[in-house]
């Protein structure tokens, strides 16, 4: 596993994320192997399918110092981790109501020197505070994620793009899209206009103004 393509879509990347982002590898292979966070089939193909992914959010909107953004349903720390080596100066909140999960994202984030990352054992319900953006991966349909981040993100703004959900989602989006009534504003950004690779067809990061 190779950080090469990561470094070829962030080509301004520090030592110091690079190295973070290398630390990566290892650490998904050996956690994975005891606590099933990426399909197993899959994991050889981590950065291209899934650090590449996550950060497709960061082609979207550049996070801002001083920032706070909510990973919902973190799962193994993704997008969250990534997105955090990519933004040291943003604070990111990674939650996940199965604490085994957690678990691995502590390790990760205590394994990489991550100082802007606060790993939770909570449910979005259950969560107390404010955040610019929500972002989440693969976690449920559009409707529940806009019902779970609502109030969590807070009315003051300090980036290009209003505070918001940013999803991680692929595949035929319509009937999700409409399930949320005309009232929301939502943006579709293909993560084909950003990446080259075949799998990113029809993959995208919905935005959903808060």
């Amino acid at each position: 596993m190779s950080i090469a393509i990561i470094r070829q879509y962030f080509p301004k990347l520090t030592d110091r994320q690079c190295e973070q982002l290398e630390q990566l590898g290892p650490l998904y292979q050996e956690w994975n192997d005891k606590i099933n966070v990426i399909s197993r089939k899959d994991i050889d193909n981590l950065y291209p399918h899934h650090i590449l992914h996550s950060l497709g959010i960061a082609k979207v909107v550049s996070f801002r110092k001083g920032a706070r953004v909510l990973d919902l349903g973190t799962g193994g720390g993704l997008p969250g981790i990534p997105l955090a080596i990519l933004f040291p100066e943003t604070e990111f909140t990674l939650i996940d109501g199965t604490r085994k999960k957690i678990k691995v994202v502590e390790e990760i984030v205590a394994a990489t020197g991550l100082e802007n990352v606060k790993p939770l054992h909570q449910r979005a319900e259950e969560l107390k505070g404010r955040f610019d953006f929500v972002v989440c991966r693969a976690v449920a349909s559009l409707d529940k994620l806009v019902l779970w981040s609502q109030r969590l993100i807070r009315e003051e703004q300090q980036h290009a793009l209003p505070n918001g959900l940013l999803t991680l989602k692929g595949g035929q989006l319509r009937e999700e899209i409409k399930a949320l009534g005309k009232g929301q504003y939502v943006e579709q950004y293909p993560l084909t206009d950003y990446f080259g690779e075949p799998y990113y067809e029809e993959k995208y990061v919905i935005y959903v103004q808060a």
